[in-house]
């Protein structure tokens, strides 16, 4: 046994920390056990009623509630908003239910078998219903966070835990005077809802606001984490508790926090590397089992116990039947909900400085804590196996064997990240999905070298912040069009990212001559970008789409795209079309099972799209879907698409789609026009733009004869 005197020190301290949250995973893992156990059992041994290695100073007190309210904000962050909307109604029946049933099985079981009073029996049937989602780690380390029985516990986990508070704030108030007090009921009521009202409207004002002038990881990481102490610290004051301000400003920053983003994949690591094993560290050190052996203690926390376990099996076995969610989701809704940390302790504490509680009930609830924190992972674990692998075969279902390899075309560093975070919240995660970024240089100067060394050097760590592999491609060619031409088949890409061009003088192209150039010769789909704001800051996504789109090659690719663009954002998404259009954009948005708020505007033309530009915020990302020439869904519209967009959204963000069409790739003919086609692409160009000026030439005769 290590001398307490040898671990006073902050470097063994740490040391020991460290080596506990190392070596817990790995051992554990072979034993099929969850390692949050792992965690909770360290702390016990090395704790104060362990070996005494390390004691439960000010250091632990801090880490163990600053894990937790990380894991609740990420608990908040890492929610599907969609479909937590979706499963609200049954979130709030499993709410109430895991809320008054404990709370009536506690008062009941208090009042008949412990023999304690009406208030007494008020605050430990708070006790049983309030519950922390400490098995959460679980179901992220599975990936079912998105399932329905985890949505449902979170909705539930509200519920009971504000439920609870109020019931401990009438028990508290009824031992103070004597009496039951509603006005101090009322005003803890309206406190509540004054604090989250204020939550919700100013957070994602500021947020918006913040993001978009400060770009640095860093510091978007550093303001997310004020702002969550912010929410737990004001929580406090107005009488919640603070998991309950971390778990709320987790919600509202949800949207601003994709999950395939490099601040989402820096927010995880920290918090799964160091904050949230600290708190279960923590919670192992309190307790005491030798506290527990006299055989009074034991009787009474095996009561305690029994109501703690059976009153939460019971909700979710009622819940599991009614919403038909199988074992495995009875199972993980059991264990997410069954664990007891820090309400429990807060209310056993309040209630014994009070002299409300005994000390064999203060002892029997740290027995309670013990089981039920090593109950709730292994009932968590043993059902999230199952529920993965259903979750896996529905993907495989609607799975069609599609590989997607993207081509980024970064130009500087300055570019390359935005097109990069474009082209990862794009990603398709139920396939194959390869990224490259290419540079393309036709000088082999320093300063050309350095600009490609630093652009590729970009896009690679922007996909290697979310661990998704990048390769990076240097090409030296006549010039970028051409480079990129002599990629696509190299690495089989199905779709290119570029950066919108921006015009230099006035007789200039709203796209430029490079991406005109690359839009003749290839028949790939093409995604050309331009955005003034960060994309995590988006409102909307309106989409102009036109007549005929659905006969394209590309059709279900772009929808798909934009899909998964929508749903890492968490926004809304706008389908500007004709009606014979929308049902077969819904289609293939609810066969592939994304869950989106997409909406529908039916529009005739582009004319009616252009009138909408007064309602357009500078929130909304603007996307039109475009076609090439000799296309099925290519009109006169089409034609004068690029110069309506310069008239009416130069200042607004755009998004210009070519999708992908059947043809054959245009041959590079001549080293002095690179980029020529054949006679009848040259033909088909010219007939349009002919066709484009007489009617340019029209409309201002019409304008000079009226």
């Amino acid at each position: 046994m290590v001398p307490a005197a040898l671990v006073t020190q902050p470097i063994p301290i740490f040391f020991i920390v460290l080596a506990i949250i190392l070596l817990a995973p790995l051992l554990l893992n072979r034993l099929k056990i969850p390692h949050i156990i792992g965690m909770i059992v360290a702390g016990m041994i090395v704790g104060p009623y362990g070996f005494d290695i390390l004691q439960d100073d000010s250091s632990f007190a801090i880490f163990g509630q600053v894990g937790l309210l990380y894991l609740m904000f990420l608990a908040g962050l890492e929610i599907d908003m969609y479909h937590l909307r979706l499963n609200l109604r049954r979130g709030l029946l499993f709410g109430i239910l895991t809320l008054f049933i404990p709370l009536g099985l506690g008062i009941l079981t208090s009042m008949l078998v412990l023999r304690l009073d009406l208030t007494t029996s008020l605050l430990l049937g708070a006790m049983y219903a309030a519950h922390t989602l400490i098995s959460y780690p679980v179901a992220a380390r599975y990936e079912i966070t998105k399932s329905q029985p985890v949505l449902i516990a979170i909705v539930g986990t509200i519920i009971a835990v504000v439920g609870s508070l109020l019931v401990i704030a009438s028990a508290v108030t009824i031992k103070r005077d004597g009496y039951f007090n509603p006005v101090a009921l009322a005003w803890l009521l309206c406190k509540i809802t004054l604090w989250t009202v204020a939550i919700v409207w100013a957070y994602p004002r500021l947020t918006r606001w913040f993001f978009k002038t400060y770009s640095d990881r860093v510091t978007q990481y550093v303001y997310c984490m004020c702002l969550v102490f912010l929410a737990a610290w004001t929580a406090q004051i107005v009488g919640l508790e603070g998991v309950l301000g971390a778990f709320v400003a987790g919600l509202v920053l949800n949207r601003f926090v994709p999950a395939a983003s490099p601040l989402m994949a820096s927010t995880e690591f920290v918090g799964n590397a160091l904050f949230i094993p600290y708190f279960l560290i923590s919670v192992g050190m309190m307790i005491n089992l030798r506290v527990v052996v006299h055989t009074d203690t034991l009787t009474v926390a095996g009561i305690m116990l029994g109501v703690a376990l059976v009153s939460k099996w019971i909700p979710a076995f009622v819940t599991e039947r009614i919403n038909k969610l199988g074992r495995p989701g009875g199972r993980v809704l059991f264990g997410l909900t069954t664990a007891h940390t820090a309400v429990a302790l807060a209310v056993v504490t309040l209630g014994y400085k009070m002299g409300m509680l005994s000390e064999v009930v203060l002892n029997s609830t740290i027995l309670v804590i013990l089981v039920t924190c090593a109950v709730a992972p292994i009932f968590t674990a043993a059902g999230a196996a199952s529920l993965r692998i259903s979750m896996l075969d529905q993907d495989e279902m609607i799975r069609t064997n599609r590989t997607n390899n993207t081509l980024i075309a970064v130009a500087n560093p300055l570019m390359a990240r935005g097109l990069v975070e474009l082209g990862l919240l794009m990603r398709n995660d139920r396939g194959a999905h390869r990224f490259y970024a290419i540079h393309v240089r036709n000088e082999n100067s320093r300063a050309a070298r350095n600009l490609s060394h630093e652009s590729l050097e970009t896009a690679e760590k922007t996909a290697a912040a979310v661990n998704i592999p990048l390769t990076g491609i240097e090409r030296f060619d006549l010039n970028t069009v051409t480079g990129i031409l002599n990629a696509l088949p190299e690495r089989d890409i199905t779709e290119v990212i570029v950066g919108m061009h921006r015009r230099s003088n006035v007789i200039d192209s709203f796209f430029g001559k490079k991406v005109e150039q690359l839009l003749k010769a290839t028949n790939r789909m093409v995604i050309i970008s331009r955005c003034y704001i960060p994309l995590n800051t988006v409102s909307r996504i309106i989409v102009a789409v036109p007549r005929g789109a659905q006969y394209e090659t590309g059709f279900s690719r772009w929808v798909r795209g934009l899909a998964r663009l929508t749903r890492q954002l968490g926004c809304r998404i706008i389908f500007c079309c004709h009606a014979d259009v929308q049902p077969l954009i819904r289609g293939v948005i609810y066969h592939e099972n994304y869950g989106i708020r997409c909406e529908f505007r039916t529009t005739d033309s582009y004319d009616e799209f252009i009138l909408l530009s007064g309602r357009i915020n500078p929130d909304d990302l603007m996307v039109v879907i475009s076609a090439r020439p000799n296309s099925v869904s290519y009109t006169e519209e089409v034609t004068e698409m690029p110069s309506l967009l310069q008239r009416n959204f130069a200042g607004f963000s755009l998004i210009v789609i070519y999708p992908e069409q059947f043809g054959e790739e245009v041959t590079l003919t001549s080293f002095s026009d690179p980029m020529a086609a054949d006679l009848s692409t040259a033909q088909s160009a010219l007939t349009t733009r002919l066709w484009a000026l007489l009617r340019s030439a029209r409309a201002l005769l019409n304008r000079w004869f009226s």
